[in-house]
């Protein structure tokens, strides 16, 4: 008879189970486990069934495990209906074993890691709604056995919340997100030019006006909001908690305060961390703490013991990137110092610098992690971490070094980078998609076996100069859209790549099981976008997945559902994407969407320019050019083509192109039609004005309205012009 009721319970959970055009019987786990073997048995989540554990060290992942199925606790094994997690000192701290039967699900692990990696498996052999929190009983578990564990301890992910704020709760939100993906390391830059985010009791000014920019701040206003008084910080029980919240979800969180560059916010509040000038007079402005004043290591160790203190880590990162050598150079004391030691090289203050810090953190038990560029100096501690971002093959020198690398080169893990040439995002670092960060390789990049063994695992980051000014106070959802899937792939990386390595298979799991689970999850993630494809004057598309394809047409924001090939002898009008639950591609095109025509053009300003980046280079359509000054209410900017030019779109742009930086934040934009009489046509937004469907434009000037932050270098952009059809 319970068998009779088993089988009853089976098939209406089959039934009842919430079904998408996604969602398979597949068993789909991402990353890939090292061993899966599927088969017929299945178990069934039923309102009785129970959780045993007798293991007190697992007692917070049965509470969370709770939270997503509703079922109950028990502290015997009965005889069927239930889901057991149990300890196993022969396996690894991270690894499990998982057997799923009719009458139970058991899961065995090394170690608290292990049993939280096998529940995150369990829930992917459950309907995605589990991740809702509101799964709907019975629910099947598909049948399988897997015996898994990852190949990289180092499983990390970078969040930036120094230049674009994060609330605690959204902190907590992506704490979730990558632990549902086995993620066990959060790397925290804490600190930064643009705001510290951490508090400091014994300073308190650090956070509470550091933390903000703009307004009555001390720190110019930076990458959006600049007419108001913006940010943030944690206080020390909200760090707490966020540290025992993801300790939980086996998330280490490695704190970062960014030194000695990257420390503007710190030296905004205390000047005096800065070097002399060249004259021996205080400098008032910089981004970089003087090395030889002892006043600096004992405000800083005040700072790190208390910082210390709040992360159980062993770790911490002290930074140790992008040190402007200038300001150590042009101060008495610094210069005297190389002089002393017969040095005229900045970066062996930078080694001293390092040493003194490391011996700080030695106190306090921690142990530094730095960026690849503080490694060559010969006086870090062989157990430091060292972040490789610049390159694979800076990776590989760090490595010659003797030190275990965490590995993420910019040009496949630095995740705020745009993921097509036509979408938003940074573009310094390269432009790729999930695609490429599946698609690396040690053995293609050049690593030998020995090599690899020396790699610690691997890192994405998000540094969030462009979330701001792509959503404001809602940019959580482009840092959701930029990371995943991205952050898919990663995992699959750092836990062994244990599928066939096939992109193919790999995009099958995804978008067949995953995109449901990322959907009840409530990220907003991008999806692959369609192929475009035109032939004998047909335009079509060529589906990625199974997620429903929309157009518009060029200037027009009617959503249309595409239904098949379009005959039209314009095939760029049309701008195509594909959308799944609430997720979106990018809009893609034709290639003629996106030429550019480059009219005879020269620019002229009431500012000077700089010799080497001047504005003759507007002619050849340089992405930017550069000021020698900052400008200043009334100054302008004037492009005056040779002919009228005709065009379907006109797009005048200051500052970085990707980047909101270094831009005019208060102008506007006007033109001329016969190159005398000009027009106000627009108001600057982010430093740009695009016009659309313009009458024929002789000249365009751009005026400032308001004074720059104080210190900052403009850019001017050539237009981008697109031309009629």
């Amino acid at each position: 008879m319970k068998r009779l009721l088993l089988a009853i319970a089976v098939i209406f959970a089959v039934a009842c189970s919430k079904t998408t055009s996604n969602q398979t019987n597949e068993v789909a786990i991402i990353p890939q486990p090292l061993s899966l073997s599927k088969h017929n048995n299945a178990f069934v989540v039923l309102p009785s069934t129970t959780i045993v554990c007798d293991v007190e060290e697992f007692a917070p992942i049965v509470k969370y495990s709770q939270e997503y199925m509703k079922v109950g606790v028990a502290t015997k094994v009965p005889k069927n209906n239930y889901i057991s997690i149990s300890l196993d000192k022969l396996l690894a701290e991270e690894e499990y074993h998982l057997a799923v039967s009719n009458d139970s699900v058991q899961i065995v692990a090394g170690g608290y890691g292990g049993a939280f990696n096998g529940v995150q498996t369990l829930f992917q052999l459950l309907p995605s709604e589990v991740y809702t929190k509101q799964m709907r009983l019975p629910a099947v578990v598909k049948g399988c056995n897997v015996k898994d564990r990852p190949k990289f301890a180092y499983r990390g992910f970078l969040l930036d919340v120094a230049r674009t704020f994060m609330t605690k709760e959204n902190v907590l939100r992506y704490i979730d997100y990558i632990a549902y993906h086995k993620i066990n390391k959060l790397h925290w830059h804490l600190t930064d030019n643009q705001g510290w985010r951490i508090e400091i009791k014994s300073h308190p000014n650090l956070a509470k006006v550091g933390g903000f920019r703009g307004g009555d701040s001390p720190i110019n206003a930076a990458l959006g909001k600049w007419d108001e008084k913006y940010g943030g910080y944690y206080t020390q029980e909200e760090i707490s908690e966020v540290v025992e919240y993801a300790k939980v979800r086996n998330i280490e969180i490695i704190p970062e305060i960014d030194l000695p560059g990257h420390s503007g916010a710190l030296a905004a509040i205390y000047p005096e961390v800065l070097c002399k000038k060249a004259d021996g007079t205080p400098r008032n402005t910089g981004i970089v703490v003087c090395a030889t004043k002892e006043s600096n290591y004992l405000l800083l160790e005040e700072i790190l013991a208390e910082v210390c203190a709040l992360f159980p880590s062993k770790h911490f990162h002290i930074g140790g990137d992008e040190v402007n050598m200038s300001q150590w150079k042009s101060c008495p004391d610094c210069s005297a110092w190389l002089k002393k030691n017969g040095y005229t090289d900045g970066h062996k203050l930078e080694d001293m610098f390092i040493g003194r810090i490391q011996t700080i953190l030695a106190k306090y038990g921690k142990t530094p992690s730095v960026w690849n560029e503080a490694a060559f100096g010969g006086g870090l501690s062989k157990e430091a971490w060292v972040h490789g971002w610049k390159s694979p093959k800076v990776c590989k020198q760090v490595m010659a070094e003797g030190y275990p690398t965490i590995f993420m080169p910019q040009q496949f893990f630095y995740f705020d980078m745009r993921q097509s040439e036509h979408e938003n995002g940074a573009i310094w670092g390269g432009c790729f998609d999930i695609r490429k960060v599946y698609s690396f390789d040690f053995a293609k990049e050049g690593f030998t076996p020995e090599e690899v063994a020396q790699v610690k695992g691997f890192e994405a980051a998000a540094w969030s100069e462009v979330f701001l000014s792509q959503g404001g106070d809602k940019s959580i959802d482009f840092i959701e859209y930029q990371t995943f899937p991205r952050l898919c792939a990663l995992a699959e990386l750092a836990w062994g790549k244990n599928g066939s390595g096939e992109w193919q298979e790999f995009h099958n799991r995804l978008y067949k099981s995953h995109y449901d689970r990322m959907a009840d999850m409530g990220l907003n993630f991008r999806i692959t976008p369609p192929n475009v494809k035109y032939e004998n004057g047909l335009l079509s598309i060529e589906k990625i997945d199974n997620s429903a394809v929309y157009y518009r047409m060029e200037g027009s924001d009617k959503r249309l559902s595409y239904r098949g090939a379009i005959r039209t002898s314009q095939p760029g009008r049309y701008l195509f994407w594909a959308e799944y639950r609430g997720a979106k591609s990018p809009e893609v095109a034709h290639s003629s969407q996106y030429k550019t025509i480059k009219p005879k053009v020269t620019l002229t300003s009431s500012i000077p320019d700089q010799p080497k980046h001047g504005y003759h280079r507007v002619a050849d359509y340089y992405m930017s050019m550069r000021t020698s000054r900052t400008y200043k209410e009334g100054d302008w900017f004037l492009f005056e083509f040779e002919e009228p030019v005709e065009c379907r779109s006109i797009e005048f742009v200051t500052g970085s192109h990707a980047v909101p930086s270094r831009l005019i934040t208060k102008g506007y934009l006007e033109v001329s039609h016969d190159g005398k009489t000009f027009h106000h046509v627009a108001e600057l937004n982010y430093g740009r004005a695009k016009l659309l469907n313009p009458k024929p434009i002789k000249a365009a000037r751009i005026v400032a309205t308001s004074d720059d932050v104080p210190g900052s270098q403009l850019r001017i952009c050539s237009p981008i012009i697109y031309p009629k059809w």
